[in-house]
């Protein structure tokens, strides 16, 4: 999951190097939380036009997390 993560927003991003994905353990209910952390300059490209970009990574992260019997969220620092 943390590569599919990185695969997907390295190609968004022109700070290939700052891309972080910091996976935690899973909570009470199961659910892994990935925490995103890119540049500075390239936070506005991962996020989009009202959030489309964020809301766009979240559901095929999401659809690959279901396919793979996983709860998770993704967080954008």
């Amino acid at each position: 999951m943390t590569e599919l993560l990185k695969t997907i927003v390295s190609g968004l991003v022109e700070d290939k190097d700052a891309i972080e994905v910091i996976k935690d353990e899973p909570n009470d209910e199961g659910v892994v939380v990935y925490h995103l952390h890119v540049a500075a300059d390239d936070m506005g490209r991962v996020i989009g036009k009202q959030g489309r970009i964020a809301k766009a990574i979240r559901t095929v992260m999401r659809a690959a997390a279901t396919k793979a019997n996983e709860k998770i969220m993704v967080e954008i620092d």
